[in-house]
């Protein structure tokens, strides 16, 4: 970002990562400015990327996605353009969440979030190992969630 985000932006971004579907009204009301130049500090906030997009935050065993697993891919990297290969695959099973480059014991780490575990089952066996740039899988399940932050780790407090 150009510009170097002030205390009103990151209370901005503090309110808007709590809720994201509050009025602009209501926004300025909490932040302490009209609606108009409070309208002009989200926009500029989007177009700088900051504000990257605004999703609701959907229950998934509330639609029937009970099983969540997190996966340590290692790859073989003696074939050619196997990272490259592997991410296009990985970019077209909906059941990966997410996807991250890692280090450590393994190459990636990939999230999967699916009905049940005969489901699982299916994905890791007919999907996942039938990606032939994939040396190793490590499934670790999730038990239960604890916590599931969606605000990032600032100190929106602090002086700027």
């Amino acid at each position: 970002m150009s510009d170097k985000l002030d205390k009103i932006d990151l209370n901005i971004l503090q309110i808007l990562q709590d809720s994201s579907k509050i009025t602009n009204l209501e926004l300025s009301k909490r932040i302490g400015l009209s609606p108009a130049p409070t309208l002009e500090r989200v926009k500029k906030l989007e177009q700088n990327e900051v504000v990257q997009s605004y999703h609701a935050h959907v229950n998934p065993a509330a639609i029937g996605l009970m099983v969540k697993t997190f996966v340590l891919v290692s790859l073989d990297w003696r074939k050619d353009a196997a990272r490259e290969n592997f991410l296009e695959q990985v970019n077209n099973i909906d059941e990966i969440t997410e996807c991250y480059i890692i280090t450590g014991e393994a190459d990636f780490l990939i999230k999967i979030v699916c009905k049940d575990i005969p489901t699982y089952e299916r994905l890791l066996f007919k999907t996942l190992q039938q990606i032939d740039e994939i040396e190793r899988l490590k499934t670790l399940m999730t038990l239960s969630t604890v916590k599931n932050s969606k605000r990032l780790p600032y100190d929106y407090e602090a002086e700027v």
